[in-house]
């Protein structure tokens, strides 16, 4: 778990389509092999370091399902939480439910079937990094971003029409996971009954 909070931006070193070779600084600070970091918002496990760098396995599904990664591109990094971690962010799990484009303006245009998980002022992750929804509509949105975390992370880079990994809140999935198996018996007379028309 992660708080989508970027320590430090990297690049990539090499990337052969399975291993992924990140070179780095911060994030190898206490870091053993096994650990998971998220790089762009999706979480890897190290499964080697040397010298300022670490490397990871990417499985086909993450090829799926983000942006890809490319030899030389700068990317988000962040360590897993720990119990010591203050929670700056919102809870992101590193994973990566798919792409969006950026328009330009912190605005990014995503699929219907990530939209309907996107809220006005709630929480969203792009490339890792935790942000709050500025405006949400018509399969598009924007993120309210400081001066800081721009600095500070890879979104300063972003052209227009670069892809960039979107993940969502978990809890309106988890809310959506609930109501779709309860056997539900809303009816419009149950609303009426309970005082909702």
């Amino acid at each position: 778990m992660f708080t989508g909070i970027v320590e430090e931006t990297g690049f990539i070193k090499s990337f052969d389509g399975k291993k992924l070779v990140i070179e780095c600084k911060n994030v190898l600070d206490g870091t053993k092999i096994g650990d998971s970091i998220a790089i762009d918002g999706c979480c890897q496990t190290v499964t080697s370091m040397a010298s300022n760098t670490f490397q990871a396995d990417v499985s086909a599904e993450t090829l799926r399902i983000t942006k890809g990664f490319k030899t030389g591109e700068r990317v988000n990094l962040e360590r897993a939480l720990t119990p010591q971690t203050r929670m700056g962010g919102h809870i992101v799990q590193g994973h990566v439910d798919g792409t969006a484009k950026y328009l330009g303006d912190m605005t990014f245009e995503v699929s219907r079937d990530l939209d309907k998980y996107i809220v006005y002022k709630g929480s969203i992750t792009v490339n890792g990094v935790s942000l709050t929804v500025s405006k949400n509509q018509n399969n598009t949105f924007a993120v309210a971003i400081i001066p800081h975390t721009l600095e500070n992370t890879n979104l300063k880079y972003l052209k227009t029409g670069d892809l960039v990994n979107i993940e969502t809140d978990i809890l309106g999935r988890y809310v959506e996971k609930f109501l779709s198996t309860q056997n539900n018996n809303i009816t419009e007379d149950f609303l009426k009954e309970n005082g909702f028309m």
